[in-house]
């Protein structure tokens, strides 16, 4: 898989294809479609969401440059694979879900596979402002705009990744970051996300 549909399709960081390799993909996906886990596809985890294609993971993944003992947000844990992989690089990883269920599976699947990840079920456009400021913010759903308060929990020199666009459309992946003072967006390309579920 790694090196079909990752290495292939220009992603070149040794450090996360060495991660991909070391992370059981098929241990965050439902018994159904463990056989389809290592093909470069999302898949359904329940509660209408989906597990992002591997190239997505390690597109998103090298976007943030991770270094061992970053501090890493996750907004969208879903089924816990982009979480285990942002662990085996090293980093310290806090992860935020919305809907329970999958909190609690993810949790179970991150356990069971020995990655320590600090997870929570709430809203993720209000981030974790208790353990800001992080190196990098990922988040793994669409939503129409940036939500401020991650912008505001991002540490000097660190970098959100981030769909943003229509539910249910195509939407634009951005990598932004803050230079000499002022925050800059570069377009990554089109991607198509589940919708940012927010709270009520």
């Amino acid at each position: 898989m790694v090196e079909r549909d990752i290495e292939a399709r220009g992603v070149d960081d040794p450090r996360l294809f060495s991660a991909m390799l070391s992370v059981p993909r098929h241990e965050f996906v439902p018994d159904e479609y463990r056989n389809q886990a290592y093909n470069d596809n999302p898949l359904p985890i329940g509660e209408g969401q989906t597990i992002s294609q591997p190239y997505i993971v390690a597109l998103m993944t090298e976007l943030l440059d991770v270094q061992p003992g970053d501090k890493i947000l996750e907004i969208g844990t879903g089924s816990g694979y982009q979480a285990a992989v942002l662990a085996e690089m090293g980093a310290e990883v806090y992860s935020i879900e919305i809907i329970p269920e999958l909190a609690e599976r993810a949790r179970e699947a991150l356990a069971s596979t020995g990655y320590e990840v600090r997870t929570r079920v709430g809203d993720g456009y209000f981030g974790w402002e208790q353990y800001a400021p992080f190196d990098g913010i990922i988040v793994t759903a669409a939503p129409d705009h940036v939500p401020p308060p991650l912008r505001d929990q991002l540490g000097p020199g660190g970098k959100i990744v981030i769909p943003v666009g229509p539910p249910g459309g195509v939407q634009s992946l951005w990598l932004i970051e803050q230079r000499d003072g002022r925050w800059v967006s570069i377009n990554q390309g089109a991607v198509r996300f589940v919708p940012f579920v927010r709270g009520q």
